[in-house]
């Protein structure tokens, strides 16, 4: 992605927090005529002894994107944090014009299909961990057969991150906007409060909320 370096973050750690913070990402693959094949889930995220990052996920079995990622198994997934409008009404000087603030991460990956139950076990309980640890004793009492049935109709994958970009587009380079900004997104919405607090945890303005 395009990455001016007053954007780029400069703790690697701030990528894996965004990443587990918001793990419905979007897994960008090439289809077999050259175009973009997005499929958009979500995706666990395991930190490996020296640091190496590998991404846990699983398709519908009908979804092309499985052959896709069999066949040219370098891909890209895509994260997005808190985002929102910014108005130019944030600058002393009346010469503006309006912008986006985001934090994105994006990784270019390589793809290992998973083949065995065990695996895709081990990869669904991490997933169901995520996101409704109080779910996992009720599918383990699903019965075998039934899981068997289930597994059958996933793929299952993990992806081997190589490169790793994150952005952290913030307004950084004009400090003159900076307590307007924050001001007015720390009374806004969800995502416009998250955007104060960075800013505050980034040394853009006061300590964080």
């Amino acid at each position: 992605m395009y990455l001016p370096p007053q954007f780029a973050a400069k703790d690697p750690a701030i990528a894996l927090e965004l990443m587990r913070a918001h793990p419905f990402a979007s897994l960008v693959s090439t289809d077999d005529a050259g175009l973009p094949f997005v499929t958009p889930l979500p995706l666990h995220v395991v930190e490996e002894e020296g640091g190496q990052i590998t991404l846990l996920g699983h398709l519908a079995k009908p979804n092309p994107h499985a052959g896709f990622l069999r066949t040219r198994p370098q891909a890209l997934v895509a994260f997005l944090g808190p985002q929102a409008y910014m108005t130019p009404r944030v600058y002393p000087d009346l010469v503006r014009v309006p912008t986006w603030t985001y934090l994105a991460v994006h990784a270019t990956v390589q793809a290992r299909i998973i083949e065995s139950f065990d695996d895709k076990d081990r990869l669904l309980k991490h997933l169901i961990h995520d996101h409704d640890p109080d779910y996992a004793e009720q599918w383990r009492g699903l019965g075998e057969q039934y899981q068997h049935k289930m597994m059958a109709g996933i793929v299952a994958f993990e992806l081997r991150v190589t490169d790793l970009q994150c952005k952290l587009k913030l307004n950084q380079h004009r400090p003159e906007s900076h307590a307007a900004m924050h001001c007015a997104y720390a009374a806004g919405n969800p995502d416009e409060q998250a955007l104060a607090r960075w800013m505050s945890r980034l040394g853009m303005v006061g300590s964080p909320n």
